[in-house]
C-alpha cells in the first residue's frame, strides 16, 4: 500500500510552507558522537555565533518566520518556541548542541546552519500517511520531553497544527516537541526526516547538506521530496 505525505489541510492558511521529507535507509546510528562529527558541529556552532552575534532572535529570518506561523494557529506564549529557535538561542548563549545520537546530532547541525526546523521519526514505528494538519478530537501524544514525574500524555489543543501519522501525533505545535513512540535510537534503520521551511532560506541546500552528512556519518542512502501549497501531497518513496 502506498504511503503519502503532505500539508493539504493547512496549505491554504500557511502558503509559505515548504516541507522536505527525507527518507534515510540503511542507517548505522551510534549513541556516542564521533569525534569528526563533533568537530564539524563545533565549527557550525562558532559560525552561528559569528553570524548572529549582534542580532535579536526576532531579527533572525528563519526564527521570525516560525514565530509568524505559530501566531497563525494561536500560539503566542513565549514558552512555546520552534525547535530551531531553541537551538539557536542555546548556541548563542555559549552552549553546545546536545549530543543525542548520530542522526539527531546531524539534523540538529543542519537545522542550526540553515535556520530551518528539522525532526526525525523511525519510519518503522509510524503507520499510514505522514501529514501536517490541524489537531482533532482523540489525537494521542506522548511527550518525549516530559519532565520526571509529569504525565507525558499531553494531547494537542483544538486548532493546533500537528505532524501526525494515522495513529498518533508525531510532533505538537508543528515543530515544538516530538512524540516518544517513534523516536530515533541505535536500532533505527530507516528514518523519515523533515526539513521545514516557511518562506525563507534555501531548502534545497539544506536537504543536500543533510543527505551528505547522513551518508558520511551514518552510512545512509537518502531520497527526498518536497511538498508545498502548489503540490501539497506526494507519495513516500517505497
Amino acid at each position: 500500500m502506498q504511503r503519502r505525505c503532505g500539508i493539504s489541510e493547512i496549505a491554504s492558511r500557511f502558503a509559505k510552507a515548504r516541507i522536505a521529507f527525507v527518507i534515510a535507509r540503511n542507517l548505522a546510528i551510534t549513541q556516542a558522537r564521533p569525534p569528526e562529527l563533533d568537530m564539524l558541529i563545533a565549527e557550525r556552532e562558532r559560525d552561528c555565533r559569528a553570524r548572529w552575534a549582534d542580532a535579536e532572535l526576532s531579527q533572525i529570518p528563519g526564527i521570525a518566520a516560525w514565530r509568524e506561523a505559530y501566531k497563525g494557529f494561536g500560539i503566542r506564549k513565549t514558552s512555546y518556541r520552534s525547535s530551531v529557535e531553541r537551538l539557536v538561542k542555546r548556541v548563542l548563549a555559549g552552549e553546545r548542541l546536545p549530543a543525542v545520537n548520530t542522526l539527531v546530532d546531524i539534523y540538529n547541525a543542519v537545522s542550526l546552519t540553515h535556520v530551518f526546523c528539522c525532526g526525525a521519526d523511525d519510519l518503522d514505528r509510524t503507520s499510514g500517511d505522514l501529514v501536517f494538519r490541524y489537531a482533532r478530537p482523540g489525537d494521542s501524544f506522548i511527550d518525549m520531553g516530559a519532565a520526571d514525574g509529569d504525565d507525558p500524555n499531553d494531547p494537542p489543543k483544538a486548532g493546533e497544527v500537528v505532524y501526525a501519522d494515522d495513529d498518533k501525533v508525531l510532533c505538537r505545535r508543528w515543530n515544538w516537541r516530538q512524540d516518544a513512540r517513534s523516536g530515533i535510537g541505535p536500532d533505527t534503520r530507516t528514518a523519515v526526516i523533515t526539513v521545514q521551511a516557511n518562506g525563507w532560506g534555501d531548502l534545497a541546500a539544506a536537504v543536500e547538506d543533510l543527505t551528505a552528512l547522513l551518508r558520511r556519518f551514518a552510512g545512509a542512502d537518502a531520497v527526498s521530496l518536497v511538498v508545498s501549497e502548489g503540490a501539497p501531497e506526494a507519495v513516500l518513496p517505497a
